[in-house]
C-alpha cells in the first residue's frame, strides 16, 4: 500500500536518490583529498620545503567537496520532505473519508480519544519512517557502493584484505 502512495512521486524519488548518490560521491572523494594533503605534508618535511600553494589548493578542493556535498544532501532532505508532506496529506484524506463511511455503531463502540490518538499515532509514525529511514536507507547504500569504489580506486590488494576480513569478523563476533 505504502508503494501505491510513493507511485505518483516517482519522479521526485528518482532526483532524491539521484541528490543522495551525488553528494555521496563528494562526501567519499574527500578522504581521498585528505590524503593528497598529509602527503603533501610529508613531502614539505621530508624535503624541508612547505609546499603552501599546492596544500592550500588541496585544502580549498576539500572545502569544496564538503559545501557541494552539503548542498545535494539539503536538496535531498528538502525533495524527500516533499514527498513524504504529499505521501502523508494523501493517507489522512483516505483515512478522513474511510471515518465518513464507518457505521455510526463503531463510532459508539471505540471512544472518541482512542480512534484520533491511534489515526495520529500511526500517521505520524508512518510519516517519520518515509522520512528518515527512506533517506537513510538510500545514504547508507549509496555510501557503501562510493566507499566500495573509493577502496578499490587507491589499492586492490588492501581492499581485498579488508573484504576477506569482514566475513571472519562477522562469524566472530556471531
Amino acid at each position: 500500500r505504502l508503494l501505491g502512495y510513493l507511485k505518483p512521486h516517482r519522479l521526485r524519488l528518482f532526483f532524491v536518490l539521484l541528490f543522495a548518490s551525488v553528494s555521496t560521491i563528494f562526501t567519499v572523494m574527500a578522504p581521498f583529498v585528505i590524503g593528497q594533503v598529509t602527503t603533501a605534508l610529508f613531502n614539505s618535511i621530508r624535503d624541508g620545503v612547505f609546499y603552501w600553494e599546492a596544500i592550500l589548493c588541496l585544502l580549498a578542493a576539500l572545502v569544496c567537496l564538503y559545501l557541494i556535498s552539503q548542498f545535494f544532501s539539503f536538496l535531498q532532505g528538502f525533495h524527500m520532505a516533499k514527498v513524504t508532506a504529499n505521501v502523508v496529506r494523501d493517507i489522512r484524506s483516505d483515512i478522513d473519508g474511510k471515518m465518513h463511511r464507518l457505521k455510526l455503531n463503531y463510532y459508539d463502540t471505540h471512544t472518541h480519544g482512542d480512534i484520533l490518538s491511534v489515526i495520529t499515532n500511526d500517521v505520524d509514525t508512518l510519516q517519520m519512517s518515509i522520512n528518515q529511514s527512506m533517506t537513510q536507507l538510500i545514504t547508507s547504500v549509496t555510501t557503501l557502493i562510493g566507499v566500495f569504489i573509493m577502496m578499490l580506486s587507491i589499492n586492490v590488494w588492501m581492499t581485498l584484505c579488508a573484504l576477506l576480513i569482514l566475513p571472519c569478523s562477522m562469524f566472530i563476533i556471531s
